[in-house]
């Protein structure tokens, strides 16, 4: 009886401790938007944008100015952030490929942990609770973000939290309403590499529309969180899934495909300031797990910000690696980007780099650009999207060429560079399992076809990249190793 008795008293300690711990685990809110490049916000110096709360938000958090995507191509770049691998290891790296139900979470691991997990707004993976959401928001419109507020109201009290809060914003087709401002185009600062011309920047200045509506929500988000008095317990995200839907930038491995915006904010643990660490978005999901005070899964191939948090000025990684996979046109590019240079290679270089944001039918700015171009109207610099065929190998100088308009593979100075990254792009390409698909997946024609797009081989399936977890190289070890 006594023996019982103790061990009662024993289980009745491990609940209490455990009760504590639970309300000790951070919260997250992870805001992640449709379509916008980071150079688009007032926090990244956009002299057009419209983002009065994000401006504060970033005032009092931690701003990155070196974070890039994995993939500038919707579902591809969630389901890689989501399972913290690259596209080609995760069984969906080309739009609208469902992720694979065998694919390990970070939701997953955080739902079993017991915290109360919920997506709301745009989806694009799988279903919710293959994915491991333990609950599903409504998906309203236009923004997707209309249920947050009354989302965070209603959570259970009881349970640290997790909201994937995914908004439709700034994705096409433009919609219109009272949160946000309308622009006009007079103002709008058009990208050398577009025409400038009216449709162009009534493109543009619609789609600053929506991408002030996001401040708008994460406005709405973060006061709610003021409100409820848990700001210093909760980490605040927000990012994007890809680069703006305009030619050269959504799909597209230049910077205005991939470097995203990342603002993290925490009162309570995180210090005003700005990181020039370079930073990959499949390092998330090792970082919500430590934070949650859980262990890294072996699959996950990106590695965790926490030292970055609380020292902005540390290191986590040298290299970011890329892809460009199918995105309604056949592609297969893959770039190498470190704090100086941006090396690209190009598999596929015998046909023009073309997504539906870039076509000649689809959208004002891409129809513009094309019309201008056959009526020989247009720059060299303007001339990108038609180009065909395309450099086998792209080499850019970032600090001197932010824009990435001038490419410098193959000159004599600059070929132990472009060797070294060639290298070292190569060793990724091995260790992960990448592979250029001998049968790929076809162009779409003018329409969807009914049941879903045609699909070739993957890249990656040759070698079961699905069930590889090696990360490839992070930090410049290997460029020593070459030298030898």
């Amino acid at each position: 009886m006594k023996y019982l008795l103790k061990l009662s008293l024993i289980l009745l300690s491990i609940c209490s401790n455990w009760s504590i711990n639970a309300a000790d685990q951070p919260n997250f809110v992870f805001f992640i938007t449709d379509d916008i490049s980071a150079t688009d916000l007032g926090p990244y110096g956009s002299k057009v944008a419209q983002t009065p709360n994000l401006d504060r938000i970033a005032s009092q958090g931690l701003v990155f100015d070196n974070a890039f995507l994995t993939t500038s191509s919707c579902s591809p770049s969630r389901c890689s952030i989501i399972t913290g691998r690259y596209p080609h290891n995760t069984g969906a790296p080309e739009l609208h490929t469902v992720l694979p139900d065998d694919q390990v979470t970070f939701i997953q691991k955080l739902t079993g942990a017991g915290y109360y997990t919920v997506i709301s707004g745009k989806n694009h993976m799988n279903k919710p609770p293959k994915l491991g959401f333990s609950d599903t928001g409504k998906d309203g419109k236009p923004a997707g973000s209309e249920d947050w507020v009354r989302i965070l109201k209603e959570r259970p009290k009881d349970q640290p939290f997790f909201c994937w809060f995914a908004s439709h914003d700034a994705h096409r087709d433009w919609q219109f309403d009272e949160h946000a401002p309308i622009y006009d185009p007079d103002v709008i600062e058009v990208p050398p590499y577009l025409y400038d011309g009216p449709r162009t920047r009534k493109d543009l200045a619609d789609y600053f529309h929506e991408v002030s509506r996001t401040d708008y929500y994460a406005g709405q988000v973060v006061e709610e969180l003021e409100r409820q008095g848990i700001t210093e317990n909760t980490y605040f995200i927000y990012t994007a899934d890809n680069g703006r839907p305009f030619p050269r930038d959504k799909t597209r491995l230049y910077d205005s495909g991939i470097n995203t915006p990342l603002i993290v904010w925490n009162p309570g643990a995180i210090n005003p300031a700005r990181s020039a660490s370079m930073v990959s978005m499949i390092d998330l999901a090792p970082t919500f797990l430590e934070l949650a005070g859980l262990e890294k899964p072996p699959s996950f191939q990106g590695v965790s910000l926490a030292p970055v948090l609380t020292n902005p000025k540390a290191k986590v990684r040298d290299y970011i690696f890329a892809e460009h996979n199918w995105h309604v046109y056949a592609a297969h590019e893959r770039a190498v980007r470190t704090k100086d240079w941006l090396y690209i290679h190009n598999a596929f270089n015998n046909k023009p780099s073309l997504s539906t944001e870039s076509d000649r039918s689809q959208f004002p700015a891409a129809i513009e650009l094309w019309e201008k171009y056959d009526a020989g109207e247009t720059f060299p610099w303007q001339e990108d999207i038609p180009m065909n065929p395309r450099p086998q190998v792209e080499l850019f100088h970032v600090g001197s060429d932010p824009l990435q308009m001038t490419n410098l593979a193959g000159f004599p100075e600059f070929k132990k560079i472009q060797r070294n990254l060639a290298g070292i792009l190569k060793q990724w390409t091995e260790e992960t399992g990448d592979t250029i698909p001998q049968n790929p997946s076809p162009d779409r024609g003018p329409v969807r076809p009914k049941g879903g797009d045609v699909r070739g081989e993957l890249p990656g399936a040759a070698t079961g990249a699905d069930k590889i977890n090696h990360s490839g190289p992070i930090f410049e070890s290997f460029v020593a190793r070459s030298k030898g």
